[in-house]
């Protein structure tokens, strides 16, 4: 197991990349070499880098910073699908965000993808039954990042939040894999009922800024929706939903909507 890796660290291209441009920035900019030896060079993988940099946002006076780090560690353990995750999360901003130039962006500096490996961790401690070590991740989530993720939420691979100011997914929520949103979007219930709840996003949606989601709805794979839409009922794959409430205006424009983040609606005819 331990030859196995080994093996998979060598051959890691993500990880390889992360540590290039990690030398290379601090090539450039010396006054960054304490952050970036710190956060990414020390560390021998990108999973080591990650419990490190969760632990380091995350740590206050009620959970230090080496017992966040032992969490993450043991997760990263525990569940390869967290670090593969996170490579696909990376790989994903970079493709997706016109602001990202590199791959140490994420890892450094963008609070989307740094709150979504620590719902991870948060999400591993729920399975695990350790409820409440998830909640503690869940509110200094929150209070550092204003990102609100209910542990419980169930997310996908290749996530790509833009800016991430106010997101909020519930309880019963399912992102699925590819899913791009932007800055406040709630995916959300629509009252005080106690079961599930909240919606379901399917494989490569697009949701635009500020757009609600709210209710046990399905949004079906490929569609979008528009920037502002509170959408309250079922949405079929391959569509654009708008307005408010929301309503089909077309079909999503391309194959992978999640990908192009084309947010522009077409003219009327």
């Amino acid at each position: 197991m331990a030859e196995t890796h080994s093996t998979i660290q060598e051959i890691d291209p993500v990880w390889n990349r992360v540590t290039d441009e990690a030398r290379e920035a601090v090539a450039i900019e010396p006054l960054l070499g304490g952050l970036v030896h710190g956060c990414i060079l020390h560390h021998n993988s990108l999973e080591k880098a990650l419990a490190y940099r969760m632990a380091q946002k995350l740590a206050s006076g009620e959970m230090s910073e080496q017992l966040l780090r032992e969490i993450a560690d043991e997760a990263y353990r525990s569940d390869p699908e967290l670090g593969l995750s996170a490579r696909a999360d990376i790989v994903a901003v970079y493709e997706r965000d016109p602001a990202c130039h590199r791959f140490i962006q994420p890892l450094l500096y963008f609070k989307g993808f740094q709150a979504i490996q620590a719902y991870r961790v948060a999400n591993w401690l729920w399975r695990q039954e350790r409820f409440d070590l998830a909640y503690l991740v869940q509110m200094r989530v929150s209070e550092q990042f204003g990102i609100d993720i209910h542990p419980a939420a169930r997310v996908g691979k290749g996530i790509m939040i833009d800016h991430a100011h106010s997101i909020v997914i519930g309880e019963t929520a399912v992102v699925g894999d590819n899913v791009s949103m932007l800055h406040s979007v709630t995916l959300g219930g629509t009252g005080k009922e106690d079961d599930d709840r909240h919606p379901k996003i399917g494989d490569g949606v697009l949701i635009g800024a500020g757009a609600k989601v709210l209710g046990n709805i399905n949004v079906g794979h490929c569609s979008r929706i528009a920037a502002g839409s509170v959408v309250l009922h079922d949405v079929p794959p391959n569509t654009t939903v708008a307005g408010v409430p929301a309503k089909v205006v077309g079909e999503a424009g391309c194959s992978q909507p999640s990908v192009t983040m084309d947010q522009l609606l077409s003219a009327p005819t």
